[in-house]
């Protein structure tokens, strides 16, 4: 399972985004199944522009199944609140929170995402352990 960042949905349904082609690649090499958060996407449709076709795409990729929706629990929620409030030095913002919990509830840490800096920054907390993020 490959937890999905804002950066590389931009990516893959804009094609004037400088990554496009790279995340395309990407995408076409894995197999693994494709998991976001609701505040990615909502990042990504604003990002997109909600009336635009880019977003129209990215809809028909998510209501295909070729990605699913990772929605989060009252306590999931309430770690990336903690996650954002230690790492506000960054900052982090709620769509990185919710990858980096997601990634602790659903026992991943791969993360497909264009913010390198950002998330090798960020750890996975596993128990008393804090793992780097796999970035694909």
């Amino acid at each position: 399972m490959i937890l999905v960042d804002t950066g590389p949905l931009v990516a893959l349904f804009n094609a004037r985004e400088q990554f496009h082609a790279d995340c395309h690649a990407r995408l076409r090499s894995s197999t693994a199944p494709l998991v976001t958060t609701l505040p990615v996407l909502t990042e990504a449709f604003f990002l997109l522009s909600p009336e635009s076709r880019w977003s129209d795409c990215l809809r028909l990729f998510v209501a295909n199944g070729a990605m699913s929706v990772h929605y989060s629990s009252d306590a999931e929620l309430a770690r990336a609140f903690e996650l954002m409030e230690t790492y506000r030095d960054c900052p982090m913002d709620l769509a990185d929170a919710s990858i980096i919990a997601a990634a602790e509830t659903l026992g991943t840490r791969k993360v497909f995402t264009l913010d390198r800096r950002d998330f090798d920054a960020y750890r996975i907390k596993r128990g008393h352990r804090h793992l780097a993020v796999e970035i694909v």
